[in-house]
C-alpha cells in the first residue's frame, strides 16, 4: 500500500498495481481521509477472482456548514441535513471534476472505462453517483455505502443513456441515523425512475460498514471480472 503523489489528489493506492483487470476509485465519507477504507483491501482480494486496483483519494479540507464552518476533509459543503440534504452543488461538481482527472489517468495507463469502478461512503457515496451517472463514457459500475443522492437537486438531465445499464450496487445500514434510510429510499426511487437498474443490500447496523456488506460488494466485483 502507497501513497500516490502524481498530479492527483493525493491518495492512497492498493491492491493489484500490475496489470489489474478492475479499477476501483473509493471516496471516503466526511471528516475522513483515503486511509479509511484501505484496510479493507485484504479483506476484498481474499475473496475476488482477478487482480483489481484500488485508488483512495483523499478530499480537500473545507469549511463544513454542518459543523460550524470547522474546516475537516470533505467532498462539499453540507449546509443543512433532513428527509434531504442541502449540499452545495458547486462543490459537488469540483469534486466531480477531481475524480474525473483519477479516470482518465487510468485511461491513459491502458484501462478501459468499462474497466473502471466508482465507489463511496456516505458522502463519498454521493460524490460516486453523481460523477458515475453523469460520466461520458459508462464505466464499470458504481457502489455506494450508506450515501445517497441530493434530490431533489439532481433532475437526471445530463445523465447520458448509455448508462443507465451500468450496475449499481447501493448498500446502507437499517438503524443509519447519519444518512437515515429514507435517503436511501429517494435514491433508489431516483435511480428506478431514471431508468438505472440496481442491486441493493440493507444490513441490521448503523453508519457504518459490516462483514456481511463486504461479501456482497465483492461478489458483486466478481461479476464485473
Amino acid at each position: 500500500m502507497t501513497e500516490n503523489t502524481q498530479n492527483l489528489l493525493p491518495n492512497v493506492v492498493a491492491g493489484s498495481t500490475e496489470n489489474p483487470q478492475l479499477t476501483i476509485i473509493w471516496m471516503h465519507g466526511l471528516g475522513a481521509d483515503g486511509h479509511d477504507f484501505a484496510p479493507i483491501v485484504p479483506q476484498l482480494e481474499r475473496q475476488l477472482s482477478a487482480p483489481v486496483k484500488f485508488i483512495f483519494p483523499h478530499a480537500p479540507v473545507r469549511p463544513v456548514t454542518l459543523n460550524g464552518g470547522m474546516p475537516m476533509p470533505a467532498w462539499y459543503d453540507i449546509k443543512s441535513i433532513g428527509t434531504t440534504r442541502d449540499v452545495s452543488i458547486e462543490d459537488m461538481e469540483v469534486s466531480q471534476k477531481q475524480i474525473e482527472v483519477f479516470v482518465a489517468a487510468e485511461l491513459k495507463q491502458g484501462m478501459r472505462a468499462d474497466q473502471i469502478l466508482l465507489a463511496g461512503f456516505s458522502q463519498g457515496g454521493a460524490v460516486a453517483f453523481h460523477t458515475g451517472l453523469r460520466h461520458a463514457i459508462p464505466l464499470a459500475g458504481i457502489i455506494v455505502l450508506s450515501g445517497y443522492i441530493p434530490v431533489p437537486s439532481d433532475d437526471g438531465s445530463d445523465y447520458p443513456a448509455e448508462n443507465k445499464t451500468m450496475p449499481i450496487l447501493v448498500c446502507h445500514g437499517t438503524h443509519d441515523q447519519v444518512v437515515p434510510p429514507v435517503l436511501a429510499d429517494m435514491a433508489l426511487e431516483h435511480l428506478k425512475e431514471q431508468g438505472f437498474s440496481y442491486a441493493f443490500k440493507d444490513y441490521p447496523m448503523e453508519h457504518s460498514v459490516c462483514p456481511e456488506e463486504i461479501n456482497h460488494i465483492a461478489t458483486f466485483i466478481n461479476q464485473l471480472l
